[in-house]
C-alpha cells in the first residue's frame, strides 16, 4: 500500500524533467516516522482540559433555591419528587415493575439466645434478578417497633457481613428496632463479574435509566419493612456508610415513608466533588446517574428531607469520598433555612467525626447514629454500644443462597437488548427521506446536541520540512470545550487539494501511517483528536467527567459529534473543499463520526473505518466498558439506533467498515458461567 522510500526517491527523480520543462506537478512525500513527532506534540496540555471540563460542569451546577415558606417548599418538594421518580429514576423501566408488590421469600431463622434472631431473606429485584438480605428481630415484640433498613456501601467481599455493619444491626434488634440488612450489587452474595456498578451503562444504553436497578433493590426493603405487621410505619428509618450513604440519601429524599435518615460519609454537592476531587472521585455511575443531576443537586436532595429527622455524618479526614469540613457548607449550613420554614431547625443535625476521621462507620460514628435515631423514635436515648464482637457471624453463616441463573447488571441489559424492536427503515426512497427528517429530531434528543459553533482557532505551531508542511491547531468550541489537531499537506501540494479528516481512538499521535498515506495521495490532513480523545486526556479518566456530563444532562457522545462538525466546516471553508473524506479507527471514533454524519448529511463523502463494529450490540457483547468509550453509552442510544439507522440517515456518504470487531465469545461465556455460580 505504501511505497518504500527508496520507491518514492526514484519516482521523484522520473518525475524532475517534467518539472525542468515548466509542467505544474503536484506531490506529496510523507514517511509516518516523520510526521509521528509532530503529531505527538502537545497541543491542548491535559491540565488545561480538565479545568476547561471543570469550569464547564460547575456553570451547569443548579443553585439552591431560597425558600419563601413551608408551604410553598412543601409544593415544590412534591413536584421534584414526581419529576426525579417518574421522569428519571425510573425512565424506561416498566410500570410492572415499578409497581409490583415485595417478594420476600425466608430461607431459613435461627435464635441467637441474646434478644434477637435472624431471618435470612431472599428478594426478588426485577424478574429473574434477586437478592439477599438479613432481617435482626427483637424477640420480644410489644405493640408496634421501630425499623432501620441498613444499606451497604462499597465494603468488598464481605458484603452484608461486614464487620461494623453487623454491630450496628445487632445492637438495633437489642434495643428493640427492626433492622434490614441488605446486600448490594457487585458484594458479598452479588458479587459476580456482571454486577460491576458501571455495567449500568449498558441498562442506559438500551433504553432504563441504571439508577432504577439501584433504586428498586433498596426500595424493596423499605416496602418489605412497610409491609410487616408489627412495624411502626411513623417509625422507619434509613443508614448506610459510603454508597449506603448515598442510597440512603437518595431513598429518604424520595420516599417520605422514611422518617429518620442517618447517611454517613455518602455525598456532597457537585460543585465540592469537582472542586476537590484530590479528595475522592467523582463516585460511582449511579451516583451521578443521568440526567438526575439536570436540574437539581444533593443540596437539593437535603431540602426534600425537610422537616423530617436527618443526621449528616462526615469525617474530618475521610481518605475516600467526602471531607466533613468542605462538604458541610453546601449540605448542611445551606439546608438549615429549610428545615427552620417548619420550625424544625434542630431535626437537621451535624456529626463530624476525628477519631479515626478517615472513611468510616465505627464506633463514634455508630454512638451518635444511636443516639439520633433512639430520639426521634421516642425510645430511651441509647448512648452506648453493647459489646457485640462475640456474636458476628462468618460470611458463611450469613449465606442467604441466589438461584444459579440469577441475572447480573450486564445480563439483565442483554436481556432487555433483544427484547428490542424498532421500526425498519424504509426501502422507498421519499418514505426513507421523510423518515430520515424524523429519525435526525429524534438522534438531536438522545445525543442532546449543541450548537457546533467554534469561538476561536488557535495557531499553535508550524512545520514546513522534508516535504511537508504543517499547522497545530486548538479548537475552542462555543460551548468553552476544545479539541486539537494538526493540519498536514504536501508542501508542494496544490491549494483546494481533496480534504480527509483523520480520528484514531489511541489519539492522532497513533495515526501517522493514515496521515502519511493520505498526504501522499496529495490530500490535505487533519488529524483531529474530540473531547475525551488523545492525550490532552491521559491519566485524567476522562469517563469520570463525562459520567457528570451526563448527570447534568448533557452527552458526551453530542458534544463529539458537534466538534466534528463545526470543525469540519470550518476546514471546508479554509481548504475551499466541496465535501470531506472521514478515515477512522476504533469504535469511539466511528461512532461519534456516524452520527455527525447523520445530523449533518451532505457534510461527508466517505467515511472509512478501520477496528470499528458492525453493531452497538457489540457494546454488550464483548462487553466494552464504560471506562473503554464513556461516550458511547448514551441513554436510549441502542433502543432507538443502530450503526446501520445511522448511516442510512447520510446517503450521500459511503461508508466502509474495515477490520470489523468480533466479541471474544470463550471469554463472555466464561464470565457468564461465573456470574451463575455462588460465591
Amino acid at each position: 500500500m505504501y511505497f518504500a522510500l527508496a520507491d518514492r526517491v526514484r519516482i521523484q527523480y522520473a518525475l524532475m524533467p517534467l518539472v525542468l520543462l515548466g509542467a505544474k506537478v503536484n506531490f506529496g512525500q510523507s514517511e509516518p516516522g516523520l510526521v509521528k513527532p509532530v503529531l505527538s506534540e502537545e497541543i491542548l496540555p491535559p491540565s488545561v482540559a480538565v479545568f476547561q471540563m471543570k469550569q464547564y460542569l460547575l456553570n451547569r451546577v443548579p443553585n439552591l433555591p431560597l425558600p419563601q415558606d413551608a408551604t410553598h417548599w412543601t409544593v415544590t418538594a412534591n413536584k421534584a419528587r414526581s419529576h426525579l421518580l417518574d421522569d428519571i429514576v425510573f425512565h424506561g423501566w416498566p410500570k410492572e415493575w415499578v409497581e409490583s408488590p415485595p417478594r420476600f421469600d425466608e430461607l431459613g431463622v435461627f435464635d441467637t439466645g441474646k434478644g434477637y434472631r435472624l431471618h435470612k431473606l431472599r428478594y426478588e429485584i426485577v424478574p429473574g434478578f434477586y437478592s439477599a438480605a438479613i432481617l435482626y428481630e427483637p424477640e420480644r415484640l410489644e405493640g408496634k417497633a421501630p425499623a432501620i433498613l441498613n444499606v451497604n456501601g462499597h465494603v468488598g467481599a464481605p458484603g452484608k457481613s461486614v464487620e461494623y455493619k453487623q454491630k450496628r444491626c445487632i445492637n438495633f434488634a437489642r434495643h428493640g428496632i427492626l433492622a434490614l440488612n441488605l446486600e448490594w450489587f457487585d458484594f458479598g452474595e452479588l458479587a459476580q463479574p456482571g454486577n460491576d456498578h458501571w455495567f449500568g451503562a449498558h441498562l442506559d444504553l438500551v433504553g432504563s435509566n441504571a439508577l432504577g436497578l439501584f433504586y428498586l433493590e433498596m426500595r424493596r426493603g423499605l416496602d418489605y419493612l412497610s409491609s410487616l405487621p408489627h412495624v411502626d410505619r411513623e417509625r422507619l428509618g434509613v443508614t448506610g456508610l459510603s454508597g449506603g450513604g448515598w442510597q440512603t440519601l437518595v431513598l429518604s429524599a424520595l420516599d417520605e415513608r422514611v422518617k429518620v435518615s442517618v447517611p454517613v460519609a455518602g455525598f456532597a454537592s457537585l460543585s465540592t466533588k469537582i472542586e476537590a476531587r484530590k479528595y475522592g472521585d467523582l463516585g460511582d455511575l449511579e451516583q451521578n446517574a443521568t440526567d438526575f443531576l439536570e436540574s437539581q443537586d444533593f443540596t437539593h436532595l437535603t431540602a426534600l428531607r425537610a422537616p423530617r429527622p436527618t443526621l449528616l455524618v462526615y469525617n474530618a479526614e475521610d481518605d475516600c469520598c467526602f471531607r466533613g469540613p468542605m462538604a458541610k457548607p453546601l449540605i448542611f449550613d445551606a439546608i438549615k433555612p429549610f428545615f427552620k420554614l417548619y420550625g424544625q431547625e434542630g431535626a437537621l443535625e451535624w456529626h463530624e467525626n476525628r477519631d479515626p476521621g478517615t472513611h468510616n462507620y465505627f464506633l463514634d460514628n455508630r454512638l451518635a447514629a444511636y443516639r439520633f435515631f433512639s430520639q426521634h423514635f421516642g425510645l430511651p436515648l441509647i448512648s452506648s454500644e453493647i459489646p457485640a464482637g462475640a456474636e458476628l457471624r462468618s460470611y458463611d453463616e450469613l449465606v442467604v443462597g441466589l438461584p444459579k441463573d440469577n441475572l447480573t447488571i450486564l445480563g439483565l441489559a442483554r436481556k432487555m437488548a433483544a427484547d428490542l424492536r424498532r421500526e425498519p427503515i424504509p426501502s422507498e426512497a421519499a418514505a426513507r427521506d421523510k423518515w430520515a427528517v424524523s429519525q435526525r429530531q429524534a438522534l438531536r434528543t438522545v445525543v442532546r446536541y449543541p450548537e457546533p459553533g467554534l469561538s476561536r482557532v488557535w495557531t499553535l505551531a508550524n512545520t514546513k520540512s522534508k516535504g511537508v508542511e504543517t499547522k497545530s491547531y486548538l479548537f475552542a468550541m462555543s460551548s468553552g470545550l476544545s479539541a486539537n489537531a494538526v493540519w498536514l499537506r504536501g508542501i508542494e501540494s496544490r491549494d483546494g487539494a481533496p480534504v480527509t479528516i483523520v480520528l484514531n481512538d489511541r489519539g492522532k499521535k497513533a495515526a501517522s501511517t493514515e496521515v502519511s498515506d493520505r498526504v501522499n495521495r496529495d490530500e490535505q490532513v487533519l488529524a483531529l483528536d474530540l473531547l475525551f480523545i488523545g492525550d490532552a486526556w491521559k491519566d485524567a479518566e476522562p469517563y469520570s467527567y463525562a459520567q457528570i456530563l451526563g448527570a447534568t444532562g448533557d452527552r458526551a457522545l453530542g458534544q463529539q459529534a458537534a466538534q466534528l462538525v463545526g470543525i469540519t466546516h470550518w476546514m471546508k471553508e479554509r481548504a475551499g473543499a466541496s465535501r470531506v473524506r472521514l478515515e477512522v479507527t476504533g469504535i469511539r471514533n466511528q461512532v461519534a463520526a456516524l452520527v455527525a454524519a447523520a445530523l449533518e448529511p451532505e457534510l461527508f463523502s466517505e467515511m472509512v473505518v478501520h477496528e470499528g463494529m458492525s453493531s452497538l450490540s457489540y457494546l454488550l457483547e464483548a462487553p466494552v466498558t464504560f471506562q473503554e468509550a464513556p461516550e458511547l453509552f448514551c441513554l436510549d442510544f441502542y433502543r432507538q439506533f443502530d450503526l446501520d439507522r445511522l448511516a442510512a440517515m447520510a446517503p450521500a456518504t459511503k461508508v466502509t467498515v474495515e477490520r470489523s470487531l468480533k466479541p471474544p465469545a470463550k471469554e463472555e461465556a466464561k464470565d457468564d458461567e461465573e456470574a451463575d455460580q455462588d460465591p
